[in-house]
């Protein structure tokens, strides 16, 4: 039901059409200080628009008349996101500027004036803006996330190209150069078809002069100087190899190239972990890709076993292979149960029985260290790894018709309880790139902090529950990515 009658348009001029306009000073702040609203005129009229203004602060609410840097919440009726977006912008108003406010559709007044108090903002409320389909032929979105990006692609020499120039910069410490040249790659496989001029590159986000450089060298010459001259640096194959072994990160890697380790032979006279240990050993099978039938395999194996000790909790394929893939490095799987504290000590019983048939050469394990946002410190959005109970273990594989009739297999074993299965499902899919610029884009575009346990709004100070992959999307305002277009 509307809260006002049909709005009528006001045929006196002057001092009473006047009156119907929202003042622009705000009133006090009222009960909910931390939110400020701004209702869209748009197809809403003056008349309504001041109604609403009244109603809601006779409610103890704040109305701005003005938008301003302090507004947090703007409400539009019958208009779309992008709509909404073009209006404020045709009146000047930056929502830039502005803090980047939540853009709700009118349900979110209407049910929080029946409550007489904020209502928690679902994606039913939120207001999707996306680009006209013109402009989003012109302008590729600047975050990966924003945009479709398939397995295969056909600019795959270009990409792999910049791919070697950032993980060398990756191998030297150079974070944010190995990300510029990651980020221009991911917009690069993107691309529907083959970049084939250099003016192409204006549309495309994330390529500087450096970038741009690389690619004009392999349009014009078909290989670049530069990357080969990186491909047959010593230290960069040196390195490369050595974080290839299971348990071994750059530092380290950098460290036995700097003590004059060359080859994996030289490893074997140096101090190695229990993990590193492991990882040379298998280090073949560990390097050899596994293909999807395999993991598979190995997903239906684990199931069995969680049948066994908790019937009605699942196993889920997770990473590269759930993007698509045909081959990976290693198989990630999610456990959980459709009941939260069900899946407790449920990972220490299945690692204990594969243990005792054989089927783990490796294992450690790690308890879920994260806990509620009041007692403990939540996990870095720029962090990859998350704090879910899990287990870095691997897997013997039946391999017949090899000489051993079996092989190694890196295989993560992760628990979710069901309230943040989305969550670590979307954040164990990846890709890599994808999750970051995913991370990226709520902290920079919505004021949102997100990672593999929650979505937080820092506006609201609350953390925003989610069912499904779709719903954490929905909050942050994007289109469903599937996991298949994931890849970049």
């Amino acid at each position: 039901m509307a809260l006002v009658p049909l709005k009528r348009r006001s045929r006196r001029g002057g001092a009473q059409a006047g009156a119907l306009s929202p003042p622009a000073g705000p009133p006090d702040s009222g009960p909910f200080p931390a939110l400020v609203l701004y209702l869209v005129e748009k197809r809403m009229g003056a008349s309504r628009r001041a109604f609403l203004t009244q109603l809601a602060r006779a409610k103890g609410f704040r109305v701005d008349g003005a938008y301003s840097a302090a507004v947090t919440h703007v409400v539009a009726e019958q208009n779309s996101g992008a709509e909404v977006a073009q209006w404020l912008k045709q009146h000047q108003v930056d929502p830039g500027a502005g803090g980047d406010p939540a853009l709700l559709d009118i349900s979110w007044f209407t049910e929080s004036m029946r409550a007489g108090q904020p209502v928690e903002i679902q994606p039913r409320h939120r207001l999707v803006v996306t680009a006209p389909a013109a402009q989003r032929g012109r302008q590729m979105a600047p975050y990966a996330c924003e945009r479709c990006t398939p397995l295969l692609h056909p600019n795959r020499a270009l990409t792999e190209a910049l791919e070697t120039l950032a993980e060398e910069a990756w191998l030297s410490g150079s974070e944010g150069r190995s990300l510029a040249f990651t980020r221009a790659a991911a917009a690069l496989k993107a691309l529907p078809g083959q970049l084939e001029t250099m003016g192409e590159l204006e549309s495309l986000p994330g390529f500087g002069d450096h970038c741009r450089g690389v690619i004009q060298a392999v349009l014009e010459d078909g290989v670049s100087v530069e990357v080969e001259r990186v491909r047959l640096s010593e230290r960069y194959r040196t390195l490369k190899l050595f974080t290839k072994v299971f348990g071994v990160g750059v530092k380290t890697a950098d460290r036995w190239y700097q003590e004059g380790l060359r080859t994996l032979a030289d490893l074997h006279n140096t101090r190695l972990t229990r993990q590193q240990q492991a990882g040379l050993q298998h280090y073949e099978d560990l390097t050899t890709p596994v293909g999807r039938g395999e993991a598979e395999a190995i997903s239906r194996e684990v199931q069995a076993v969680v049948q066994q000790f908790l019937p009605g909790a699942s196993v889920t394929l997770a990473g590269g292979f759930r993007r698509g893939k045909p081959h990976g490095h290693d198989v990630d799987l999610l456990l959980t149960h459709p009941e939260d504290g069900q899946e407790a000590g449920l990972l220490s019983r299945v690692v204990s029985w594969l243990d005792s048939q054989g089927l783990i050469l490796y294992q450690h394990s790690q308890e879920n260290s994260y806990g509620p946002r009041e007692g403990a410190k939540p996990p870095s959005a720029s962090g990859h790894l998350d704090r879910y109970e899990r287990c870095f273990s691997i897997f013997r594989l039946a391999a017949p018709g090899t000489h051993r009739g079996w092989k190694a297999v890196r295989v993560d074993l992760v628990v979710a309880p069901a309230s943040q299965f989305p969550f670590a499902l979307l954040g164990w899919t990846g890709s890599r790139h994808f999750e970051r610029e995913l991370r990226r884009f709520a902290r920079h575009e919505r004021k949102m902090t997100l990672n593999s346990h929650e979505l937080y709004d820092t506006r609201q100070n609350l953390s925003l529950p989610a069912a499904s992959e779709e719903e954490i999307f929905q909050h942050l305002g994007l289109e469903y990515v599937p996991p298949e277009q994931r890849n970049a």
